[in-house]
């Protein structure tokens, strides 16, 4: 989620396009999230048949959830519109940054774009309305600001900002960023904002195997008060660091098309549990 300086930028944004591809990742591209009820012990009587889901109904049908795939492809070569300051109530910020990289050069914007593209058709799959902060990896933006706007417009059940960490090269382990309150729009949104996360993380946990990291927040749990993303949002939001891109073990997992389907999947189900709770 660190910026880089520009003299790796450039060479990151030539590469990044060539390592977001989002191939099917294995068959786990359709897996539903474990259920979450038992089955009944006797069949129902006719009137609970009638108020039960039709044979075709999906676990997320009428649901609407918003992914912000971090950062832009490239906002490298736009540093004058993306440093531009805004306002997040707390601070004046960065419009947007441009994110990490590994150190070969796959950039944290091209992990956030295949990731969430691989998400968003799990999601759509289970029924849910998914929503997109930005429609490709060669743009620039959107402003924090807005991304937060795109989720409160779509009156989001739930929303999530995908990134990766770019910390020393030795802490590893993945965490989810959760607002605090802050006299302002975000405040009645909160706890349900705790809830998604803690929902989130478990679930990235068990699918992904990785740890919680090891240099921030306490069992992979951080609260924040200066991301605009969160500040602004009137629904239910998280980020979620899905790890160190800077550590060579989780950098190498993250260029792996199946891992990065295996943590679309994770996060999938980690929404899921929230919206079915």
């Amino acid at each position: 989620m660190r910026a880089l300086p520009a003299t790796v930028l450039a060479v990151c944004g030539l590469i990044a396009s060539a390592c977001g591809g989002t191939g099917s990742g294995g068959a786990a591209a359709g897996q539903a999230a474990p259920a979450t009820t038992a089955a009944q012990a006797s069949p129902p009587s006719s009137s609970s048949s009638a108020k039960q889901s039709p044979p075709d109904a999906k676990p997320l049908d009428g649901k609407v959830v918003v992914i912000d795939p971090g950062h832009n492809g490239a906002n490298y070569r736009h540093p004058a519109e993306i440093n531009r300051k805004v306002n997040v109530l707390t601070q004046w910020k960065a419009c947007d940054t441009t994110g990490t990289s590994t150190n070969s050069g796959y950039s944290e914007a091209a992990f956030t774009w295949d990731v969430s593209r691989r998400m968003t058709k799990i999601l759509e799959g289970r029924g849910a309305t998914v929503k997109l902060t930005r429609t490709s990896n060669n743009g620039v933006g959107p402003c924090i600001t807005e991304r937060a706007a795109i989720g409160n417009k779509a009156k989001a059940d739930a929303a999530i900002s995908v990134h990766a960490d770019g910390a020393a090269p030795a802490g590893h382990g993945f965490h989810v960023i959760m607002p605090k309150k802050i006299n302002g729009p975000v405040d009645k949104v909160v706890g349900a904002s705790s809830k998604l996360g803690i929902a989130v993380r478990d679930a990235f946990h068990k699918g992904t195997g990785l740890p919680y990291s090891t240099y921030i927040g306490k069992n992979a749990l951080n609260y924040r008060s200066d991301l605009g993303g969160l500040n602004l949002s009137t629904v239910p939001k998280i980020f979620v660091e899905c790890g160190n891109m800077r550590n060579a073990t989780e950098a190498a997992k993250f260029q792996d098309p199946k891992f990065r389907q295996k943590i679309a999947l994770a996060l999938a189900n980690g929404l899921q549990h929230y919206l079915e709770a």
